[in-house]
């Protein structure tokens, strides 16, 4: 049977896609859906297991009716995933012992203060890529295995198994004959160790996490299993790739050489640095973490994470409701020469790369009584920027790489005005592609070199097409004075929160 398709599933904090690419890397057809946000009390973000589950498979029915084909046009399937979420269920039942955990929540903050204080840091630094912090898994387990009654001693016996999203989908996916994880994930659960490559005992005693909860760590592209038959329309479809959503992104935009970098504007952002097949460890708040593993080779990459870069749109329409829709955003920031002075730190959960500030709070400086609706738009645009530029400069001091041009994707992209300037403050060509799904390209991508779908590297960079190019044309004189404002406006807004 000739395969016609690969499908990516991409399971996202708010929304879950299902996607079919085509030989040529293409999108053939894509369903997306929402899920419930569930917020039991400030600072607490969760999400119900079997909501992921049920919509991903909800919206890969209907991606399949929707391009008029059957499941058994799939070669195979590739998941993507939002990282550092946490599940714990019951083996034999499937059934969750307690709400996934997001990577949002800061419920263990704590918790990382106290392994702080125990003198952690530099063994997590230099063992797993990260720092210490609630964004990542280990701590979340804790929390589970510690407050959900009976858990702990379920989990001792082998009883239950931990997972990030793509472990579970994987699990669900082949009625629970694959318990994996990748690479990429595993490196995002502060208890991996990326140099030799194995779950670090040391951090797990310090967590009192059981190994036998764990998913075994394979590589990125590989078949895990089969879908049951009781799953997807009848049909036994090869699993053959997992790959954390900024890595997918990085693999997606064919950034497979080292130098190579993307920028992906979602609701937060984050850059890569693909590093190659040694890991560069920061000294300037960016993390260090496995790019991906294939054919027995595990590539490395430097990631600067931002927590806020679209949702400040959003709280533009939402909050403070002076633009009607996100796209209204471009139109008023070009009706103004500048910010007139303005600058907006959305620091609004604190700031990530490289400050890593969690007391830090949003600010709106400079204010005069010229000041209006269209230079504060215009300066919450330039802020996304202006956080990037924070992460570009960081990224090329650790590694010594100079970055000759960045790609880009994410909900972001299409907003012209702000790419430009983008492309003004870095002074390097901002690249744009036709496919700015390029999370779920990547898993696609990796699942169809599973499976020989796509023969080789070179076949899926020549996929690789440009929807614009944009170049610098501001003055580089007044783009560093304007980066220089926005320093010192980030200088105000940081260790705000008393503590």
């Amino acid at each position: 049977m000739v395969h016609r398709y690969v499908m990516a599933f991409d399971a996202g904090t708010t929304g879950i896609r299902a996607i079919l690419f085509d030989k040529a890397g293409g999108i053939v057809a894509e369903a997306c859906q929402e899920f419930p946000q569930i917020y039991p009390r400030p600072g607490w973000v969760e999400h119900n297991p079997l909501d992921i589950w049920n919509t991903q498979i909800t919206v890969a029915k209907q991606v399949l009716s929707q391009a008029g084909c059957g499941a058994e046009d799939v070669a195979a399937i590739g998941v993507t995933n939002q990282r550092e979420t946490v599940v714990v269920w019951d083996r034999a039942t499937g059934e969750p012992v307690y709400n996934a955990i997001v990577w949002q929540d800061r419920r263990t903050a704590d918790l990382c203060e106290e392994l702080k204080a125990r003198g952690l840091e530099d063994h997590v630094r230099r063992t797993t890529g990260l720092i210490i912090d609630a964004y990542f898994s280990g701590t979340k387990i804790k929390w589970i295995l510690d407050h959900v009654p009976g858990s702990r001693e379920r989990a001792e016996r082998g009883e239950l198994a931990f997972g990030t999203v793509d472990s579970w989908l994987i699990w669900n996916l082949t009625a629970g004959a694959a318990h994996v994880t990748d690479y990429t994930n595993a490196s995002r659960t502060m208890l991996f160790d990326i140099n030799r490559l194995e779950w670090d005992q040391r951090l797990l005693d310090e967590l009192g996490i059981p190994r036998a909860i764990l998913p075994e760590v394979r590589s990125s592209s590989e078949v895990y299993g089969h879908t049951d038959e009781s799953v997807l329309l009848g049909v036994r479809i090869p699993v053959a790739a997992a790959v954390g959503d900024q890595q997918g992104a990085l693999f997606g935009q064919a950034c497979f050489t080292a130098g190579s970098v993307k920028a992906t504007y979602g609701t937060g952002a984050s850059l890569v640095l693909n590093t190659g097949e040694k890991p560069v460890f920061s000294h300037r708040g960016m993390l260090t973490t496995i790019a991906w593993g294939i054919d027995g080779t595990v590539e490395y990459a430097l990631e600067g994470l931002i927590f806020v870069a679209a949702a400040s749109i959003q709280w533009l329409r939402d909050e403070l409701q002076i633009v009607y829709d996100a796209e209204d955003t471009e139109y008023a920031a070009r009706q103004v020469p500048d910010t007139n002075g303005v600058y907006v730190v959305p620091a609004f959960v604190g700031l990530a790369a490289p400050y890593w500030d969690q007391y830090a709070r949003g600010a709106i400086i400079g204010l005069t009584r010229g000041t209006n609706r269209k230079h504060i738009i215009r300066a919450t645009l330039e802020s996304i920027a202006y956080q990037i530029q924070d992460v570009i400069g960081c990224m090329e001091a650790d590694s010594g790489i100079p970055v000759r041009e960045i790609k880009v994707d994410g909900g972001a992209t299409p907003n012209n005005f702000l790419m430009q300037f983008q492309a003004d403050l870095l002074g390097v060509p901002v690249l744009r592609p036709t496919v700015i799904e390029s999370s779920a390209r990547g898993a696609a991508f990796l699942a169809g070199l599973a499976t020989g779908f796509w023969k080789d590297h070179a076949e899926l960079a020549g996929a690789f097409r440009l929807d614009r190019r944009f170049e610098r044309e501001m003055d580089p004189a007044r783009a560093d004075r304007l980066y220089a404002g926005w320093q010192k406006a980030v200088g105000r807004a940081r260790d705000w929160e008393e503590h």
